[in-house]
């Protein structure tokens, strides 16, 4: 069992900088390729970033993609999402996700190929 736990959002300017953060728990989290998803009001989740047991392949979503930087820390446990220049569409609920399939592949931008969430945090960007 992997149970993830996201911090970090908060209020933010448009053009400004917040840093998330997902902790976990669980022996295997070394072996999980992990991700980031997004969900606004009123939309389908969409997929934000993703990056391998290993931390050295990422894959972002193209909205997202030369602002919002993903990496882990396997000794701590945790993975990290550092998110600039942000946008008022970025205003959503933001989500960790873990995947027991160990190679990061395209499949991984869909929700369903992740079998454990955290519970969001919210991220509002004014403009």
């Amino acid at each position: 069992q992997v149970e993830l736990v996201e911090s970090g959002g908060g209020l933010v300017q448009s053009g400004g900088s917040l840093g998330l953060s997902c902790t976990t728990s669980g022996r295997s989290f070394r072996r999980y390729v992990l991700g980031w998803f997004r969900q606004a009001p009123g939309k389908e989740r969409e997929f934000v970033a993703a990056i391998n047991p290993q931390g050295d392949s990422t894959h972002y979503g193209d909205s997202v993609k030369g602002r919002f930087t993903v990496s882990r820390d396997n000794a701590k446990n945790t993975m990290a999402l550092d998110m600039n220049i942000l946008k008022p569409e970025d205003t959503a609920v933001y989500y960790c996700a873990a995947s027991s399939t160990p190679l990061l592949y395209s499949g991984h931008v869909k929700d369903s190929s992740y079998e454990y969430w955290g519970r969001g945090t919210q991220v509002t960007v004014s403009s």
